[in-house]
């Protein structure tokens, strides 16, 4: 089978594509998925571009979707034929967060999915959600699970919630979707006009554009009337929490995801003390909250937003896209 390993210390030249034996029968307990489709993240890029170095000749890449081929003794989750696309945190089956490192994370501390053939235990996988295609599958594992977590798990995202979103990543993309389908407003900021325009063909109820726009917090309260967003996805970090905590109500919700604009600076603590606002970090979320997660989507018909598919083989021309952030949504790879 055809598999793309990273040679150490990371750098996209540093990936390549090789083959290897296919797994045997699964064992008890596990199931054996021919992999279709998985899809680019950041913390796959920071892992192999070397910004966050793992094992040498790790296989890469978090999320993976595709067909069970056979199960082992004593599964019956899952036969033979099921469309299924795999968990960030293999472990965290449900409940509290309880992982805070990316050790046992595919693609990181473990082989992820960049590969045509895996064995697993069964609790590495959940179903897919009836009628996605495997690359619609494999978006959800980070980027649709990221949030889902932040507005509804930890947000408790209610009709008539205001929503804003950063930008116009997976994440983003999802919240806004995931939004709409349930009846919040969203505002959506970004620094392409070209996008903005976008993003209000996909609900958006208002824009701005951040660039134009550098204290884009006080435009948020605008368009509030000066109340504020109940939930926040913040995927800049330290560079734009300031305006995030401008722009939130009186005890709303920021969800912390991402770190694009670095891992620290200056926090306005008297002003986010003073909101009453929850700041809280996440990373994903557990196999229940996946389950529940697909089950909304089977509902709602909420279908990702893909905006281009590369073979195995052109990985490296993948993450080269990623990084001119040219894309608006997720970007896969399909084999």
């Amino acid at each position: 089978m055809q598999v793309v390993h990273l040679t150490a210390p990371g750098g996209l030249d540093k990936l390549s594509l090789g083959t290897t034996d296919a797994p045997g029968a699964p064992g008890p307990g596990e199931i054996r998925v021919r992999i279709h489709a998985s899809s680019l993240n950041f913390h796959d890029y920071i892992v192999a571009s070397g910004v966050s170095p793992t094992e040498d000749g790790r296989i890469p890449m978090s999320d993976g979707a595709g067909v069970v081929e056979a199960v082992g003794e004593g599964v019956d989750e899952f036969a033979v034929g099921d469309h299924v696309v795999s968990t960030f945190f293999p472990q965290w089956l449900e409940g509290p967060a309880r992982v805070g490192d990316f050790k046992t994370v595919p693609g990181d501390g473990i082989d992820g999915y960049a590969r045509e053939q895996v064995v697993r235990p069964a609790h590495y996988f959940t179903l897919a959600p009836a009628g996605y295609s495997h690359a619609e599958a494999a978006t959800l594992t980070t980027a649709g699970l990221t949030a889902w977590r932040a507005l509804v798990v930890d947000g408790g995202l209610k009709p008539g919630d205001s929503v804003l979103t950063l930008g116009s990543g997976g994440v983003s993309i999802f919240a806004l979707q995931l939004a709409k389908a349930m009846g919040a407003q969203v505002i959506a900021t970004s620094s392409s006009d070209a996008k903005l325009e976008r993003l209000r063909e996909l609900g958006a109820d208002h824009t701005i554009n951040y660039r134009d726009e550098p204290e884009w917090g006080k435009r948020v309260q605008a368009l509030t009337d000066g109340r504020g967003v109940d939930h926040v996805i913040e995927v800049g970090g330290p560079g734009t929490l300031p305006q995030s905590i401008d722009a939130v109500a009186i005890a709303g919700h920021i969800a912390l995801i991402g770190v694009l604009t670095g891992v620290g600076g200056e926090v306005p603590t008297a002003k986010l003390m003073a909101k009453q606002a929850k700041l809280q970090g996440l990373i994903v979320g557990s196999r229940r909250d996946q389950i529940e997660m697909i089950r909304a989507l089977e509902v709602t018909g909420l279908k990702p937003i893909i905006d281009r598919s590369f073979g195995l083989g052109e990985i490296a021309d993948a993450f080269r896209y990623q990084e001119s952030g040219k894309h608006f949504g997720k970007i896969c790879l399909e084999f």
